[in-house]
């Protein structure tokens, strides 16, 4: 049950968050049916006088399973929902994976976000981007501003902790999900990228979701592959044969070496080598 406290505090976070939705007064809502952006599209359709459509994006780096529960959850919502099959690999650069990698990502789909808005006679393109995202480095928010896409969540102060508060109040199956994001960033920067290479990544995390484990991440470094798992799920290798199980299951993918990392698995991590080192 709710604290007094703790329900006040929903209630303003919420009260802002509509407010600035009617505000906007119409907006495509870039949906990937994450944490995030579920809690805008559930505001959203929460907000009497905004209007919206729901837009998800598919292709090649797409989690496996993540378009479906999508188009579930929008439909839950009883969203307008639109989903549009893409190929970041097509866009020149894309897949030598730059840095930059997910500036060209964003560049190249944001004009169908655009494009839909002006079909619907929407003012604005609004995404699930929250406060906490703006500290790291996401130079896909480079490319949000070039097309003054909005992001309301941040806008608000709502952190990732905030969202997953909110999220619980409105008892959405995704307040608990893990960060799922794109295939893409597997792959550490200037690894190319290829469909191959990314079914591998998509069939071998998939083996170790069946496994049970489910927050991981399996990085791809050309023949040999990395896997990283949630903290509260690494004392599960203390098993031999689990430890077996994962191996065999990521080598069933087609890598030739599983390294299974000692370290708990974190988000950005790969951004690390962009940072400047402490002298």
């Amino acid at each position: 049950m709710e604290s007094d406290s703790a329900s006040s505090r929903i209630r303003t976070a919420l009260s802002d968050l509509k407010s600035r939705l009617k505000e906007l007064d119409s907006a495509v809502v870039a949906f990937s049916g994450g944490v995030d952006s579920a809690l805008l599209l559930r505001v959203a359709a929460d907000t009497e006088g905004f209007r919206f459509i729901a837009v998800t994006t598919t292709s090649p780096t797409t989690p496996p399973g993540e378009t479906e529960a999508a188009r579930a959850l929008a439909a839950s919502f009883r969203a307008q929902h639109r989903v549009v099959c893409v190929n970041e690999l097509d866009t020149p650069g894309y897949a030598a994976n730059p840095p930059n990698r997910c500036y060209l990502c964003k560049q190249s789909l944001y004009p169908h976000c655009r494009a839909i808005a002006a079909e619907h006679d929407c003012r604005h393109v609004i995404d699930g981007v929250n406060a906490d995202d703006l500290g790291d480095y996401r130079p896909g928010l480079v490319a949000a501003a070039l097309f003054e896409v909005r992001h309301p969540l941040a806008e608000a102060g709502l952190t990732k902790a905030h969202v997953r508060e909110l999220s619980r109040h409105y008892e959405l199956p995704t307040a608990g999900k893990p960060a799922s994001p794109c295939l893409s960033s597997r792959f550490p920067y200037g690894t190319a990228i290829t469909e191959e290479r990314l079914r591998q990544v998509a069939a071998a995390e998939s083996a170790l979701h069946h496994l049970g484990f489910r927050e991981l991440r399996v990085r791809h470094l050309g023949r040999a592959a990395r896997v990283e798992l949630a903290s509260d799920e690494q004392d599960r290798l203390d098993d031999p044969g689990m430890r077996e199980q994962v191996i065999r299951g990521v080598e069933a993918a087609g890598f030739d070496h599983v390294e299974i990392s000692p370290l708990a698995l974190r988000s950005g991590s790969l951004n690390d080598v962009l940072r400047p080192r402490e002298r």
